[in-house]
């Protein structure tokens, strides 16, 4: 196992590329969409559970870890791919085995499975947001704190301390006098010199720093109702599908009270982690400041409502009548209407899976 990690680490450019290819020519599989779809859907979970473990052989690889960064001590993000690349093998397996109405059963007891996990990652990784649903670590937060940390053990610019912790002052003046102590023993010690002159032919690492994790009750105590605000946002984020399809169990998937509710509870979560991430916030010292991949996150997340239109009701109301009338007009035109075609197909032949719409 150790010489295929080694492996997958040097050649991690090459993997993905070959990674990228297979995945993308299994949408060509025969029989994609139809009944007998269990074998090209196996196919698929395999590919995405081999790729999905050969990036996180990637990501642990010490040249690639933060030295900041304080690894959850479970590996969460692996095994939300893992259920990512089952979730659909799942599905068409209890619709072939079970039928239509009862394999919603199973996408319940998935869905509810992944938001276990999501919520597990999210207490595990200090209440931080979750990157592309918790697959990928979200790094910048302890790279931040890091930063901080190192600061308090620099001198200080004139006038840069006014305003910080006394505390930090004071751990500061007693690392300085328990080093002279330290110095004034090496000096009494008559071997002091070649002590010195072995330490100079040796490389000496930094010791590892300690992150502690943010709590709910440090959240609470720190940022006050913001940092519960956030909180609640990312659980919304987080059961958000779970309950989508717990009522569609319910309703059915014709129903518009889960498409309402669905879009109602993402609307919710997304207001309230733009208020408590907003800079003109009423209280501006306890909001949050997003990091790059944050705000990149929140982008995305953004970028996902688009998926309602493909969830029915709306498609077969509206979506599906304007992929059908853009295929005929454009069908008498050569290549662009065989492309158009094949994509429409592709298209509505993915619209009847809920974990291809669900954007969970």
């Amino acid at each position: 196992m150790e010489a295929y990690k080694n492996w997958i680490r040097k050649n991690r450019d090459y993997v993905h590329s070959m990674e990228s290819l297979a995945n993308g020519m299994t949408w060509l599989l025969p029989e994609r969409f139809s009944a007998s779809e269990i074998g090209p859907e196996a196919v698929t979970a395999i590919l995405g559970i081999i790729t999905a473990v050969n990036q996180h052989f990637i990501n642990t690889a010490p040249a690639m870890m933060k030295r900041s960064y304080v690894e959850p001590s479970f590996p969460w993000s692996l095994c939300i791919s893992a259920l990512k690349d089952l979730e659909t093998l799942v599905e068409v397996m209890a619709q072939h085995f079970y039928g239509d109405d009862s394999k919603w059963n199973f996408i319940a007891v998935t869905e509810a499975t992944k938001a276990l996990v999501r919520l597990a990652l999210f207490r595990d990784g200090g209440y931080k947001m979750l990157l592309h649903g918790g697959e990928l670590t979200n790094e910048e937060r302890d790279l931040d704190a890091s930063e901080s940390h190192r600061g308090m053990g620099t001198f200080a610019k004139p006038g840069e301390c006014r305003g910080r912790n006394p505390g930090h002052l004071e751990g500061r003046a007693l690392y300085a006098l328990s080093r002279f102590g330290e110095n004034a023993k090496m000096v009494s010690d008559p071997t002091w010199l070649n002590r010195l002159q072995h330490l100079n032919t040796q490389t000496i690492e930094p010791p590892p720093l300690v992150i502690d994790k943010p709590t709910l009750s440090t959240i609470w105590s720190e940022k006050g109702l913001s940092g519960a605000s956030f909180v609640t946002g990312e659980v919304l984020f987080i059961l958000r599908p779970l309950i989508y399809v717990l009522f569609i169990r319910k309703y059915g998937v014709r129903s518009w009270i889960p498409w309402l509710l669905s879009l109602a509870v993402d609307l919710t979560g997304m207001g309230i982690l733009s208020h408590v991430t907003n800079p003109n916030h009423s209280i501006r010292e306890n909001s949050f400041t997003l990091s790059t991949s944050e705000k990149n996150e929140v982008k995305r997340r953004k970028l996902l409502w688009a998926f309602y239109l493909m969830r029915d009701p709306f498609f077969s109301k509206y979506t599906r009548h304007r992929l059908e009338n853009t295929e005929k007009l454009l069908a008498p035109v050569p290549l662009i209407g065989f492309l158009v075609a094949k994509f429409v197909e592709l298209i509505v032949g993915a619209q009847t899976r809920y974990t291809y719409t669900s954007a969970s």
